[in-house]
């Protein structure tokens, strides 16, 4: 099915009701490599249910805790073969600190289809309150399909975010666990790309990859415990482009530099000669 732009750009998805439990937030914390140091009081803040604290970028997992099917990109005027997606960018921005367990409403529209010409980006945008109407987190996310443009829209523009012209403030290494594809999709997201091999043969990549939200959360944790004292709560926002894939088990660099009340990053893999992984990355200190 072609995409049809004048169908699917303000289109209103179906509202979504959801709860999440402290083992959600727990497993999240675990598939993004929490725990690493288990009696460490900081990790321990992620992996124990004793004074737990939601990471923001939960909301990214919190509607699909426990859902067990395959994943399908398909809204009003797209329908798009999962195995030609993947994710472009991603945002999500706190209200408040996510409770540890909760229930709550997602309100959801497409914002924006562009036409790269190769490709497709469908932007959408998710609005989520509790049951009594607080807000809790607005997320932002687009996808990039592959084969899926000349269908004659707008191509858009490319919003880029200016490194500081000095060295980093700061240089995080992070390593990645060979099976946290497979322990990230028992967070809900079970598209076959990150767990077999066959079927990411056929999308084009020589072995299953990275979740690119798992690359998002992992990142997100690094630079909230080196800058931020692992302090949760600071985090306002986090944006970032995903530039390219991350393979289970690879390190990831992550530069960083202090602007205001922003912190600016870029990550690359440095055992693929510094291949960019995210780009135009910001996290807006609280």
């Amino acid at each position: 099915m072609p995409i049809d732009p004048g169908l699917a750009i303000g289109a209103e998805l179906d509202e979504v009701s959801f709860s999440w439990t402290a083992t959600d937030v727990l497993l999240y914390h675990l598939a993004l490599g929490a725990g690493a140091h288990p009696t460490d009081e900081r990790e321990l803040h992620y992996t124990y249910e004793r004074d737990l604290r939601v990471l923001p970028t939960f909301a990214t997992v919190a509607a699909s805790a426990g859902r067990h099917e395959t994943p399908r990109v398909s809204f009003p005027g797209v329908e798009i073969d999962l195995a030609k997606v993947v994710h472009g960018t991603q945002s999500v921005t706190v209200h408040r600190p996510i409770p540890v367990a909760g229930d709550a409403v997602a309100r959801g529209r497409i914002v924006d289809v562009l036409d790269k010409g190769k490709a497709a980006v469908i932007v959408s945008e998710t609005v989520v309150a509790g049951t009594d109407g607080s807000p809790l987190w607005t997320a932002q996310s687009s996808l990039f399909a592959r084969g899926e443009g000349g269908f004659g829209g707008k191509r858009g523009s490319a919003d880029k975010v200016e490194l500081p012209a000095r060295e980093p403030d700061a240089v995080i290494d992070t390593p990645t666990l060979p099976q946290q594809a497979l322990l990230y999709r028992l967070c809900g997201d079970r598209n076959p790309l990150h767990a077999d091999p066959e079927f990411a043969r056929a999308a084009g990549f020589e072995v299953p990859i990275l979740h690119g939200l798992c690359t998002y959360g992992v990142v997100a944790k690094a630079v909230t415990d080196a800058m931020l004292e692992a302090d949760v709560t600071r985090v306002s926002s986090f944006s970032a482009r995903f530039a390219g894939i991350v393979l289970p088990g690879e390190t990831l660099r992550t530069r960083v530099w202090q602007d205001g009340s922003r912190l600016i990053l870029t990550t690359t893999a440095p055992g693929r000669d510094d291949a960019p992984v995210l780009s135009d990355a910001v996290l807006t200190v609280a």
